[in-house]
């Protein structure tokens, strides 16, 4: 049991480590308003590794990172900026794990790909939440500034839409793919292991 906790422990914190990595240096790839989120496939990983927990955490260390380049919703409220980026990311990682635990039992691939599409939906769902309720005259003066009369079609295309499209294909095509040689490289490791006693 020691042995088991001592891996996840140490799995979880080679995912973190990934975590604040990724949002520090592939977070200032831009397309639109705001960077991207590679971060989530790590969490996304965890998450399905490691359990919903050890998601929370993951999706609660990229809100931390968030916090970083957060400084247009600072200047407007820092409390509604520090409960936006922490709840967006641990909830994206708690409800991916959770998706994860639901479904695998039956299929790890299917498991694992809705976890990959639960993720970025909570986080910009959450996101666009916690938009509507901190900082909704802010987001509608600067979608009028660009030319949208709507403040939630502005929300929409100009704000997130082309950023999710594109967490949401990451997310899909590499964390299956990832957590797939993780497993296989975990039975041969077992079976190593297996033979070795």
């Amino acid at each position: 049991m020691k042995k088991v906790n001592t891996m996840k422990l140490v799995g979880v914190a080679l995912m973190t480590a990934i975590v604040v990595v990724l949002q520090t240096v592939v977070g200032s790839i831009k397309f639109g308003t705001f960077s991207i989120t590679l971060s989530l496939v790590p969490i996304v990983i965890g998450a399905a590794l490691y359990g919903k927990k050890a998601g929370a955490w993951l999706g609660f260390v990229f809100g931390c990172m968030t916090l970083l380049d957060a400084a247009p919703f600072l200047a407007v409220s820092v409390p509604g900026t520090v409960i936006v980026c922490l709840l967006k990311g641990t909830l994206a990682g708690f409800l991916a794990g959770l998706v994860y635990s639901l479904v695998e039992r039956k299929n790890v691939t299917l498991g694992v790909a809705l976890a990959a599409v639960t993720a970025p939906v909570v986080n910009t769902g959450t996101f666009l939440l916690g938009c509507c309720v901190f900082f909704l005259d802010t987001v509608k003066a600067w979608g009028e500034a660009l030319g949208f009369d709507n403040v939630f079609a502005y929300m929409i295309v100009g704000f997130v839409g082309v950023n999710f499209l594109i967490e949401l294909a990451v997310n899909i095509i590499l964390s299956p793919a990832i957590v797939r040689l993780i497993e296989v490289g975990r039975k041969a490791v077992g079976a190593k292991n297996q033979a070795a006693k």
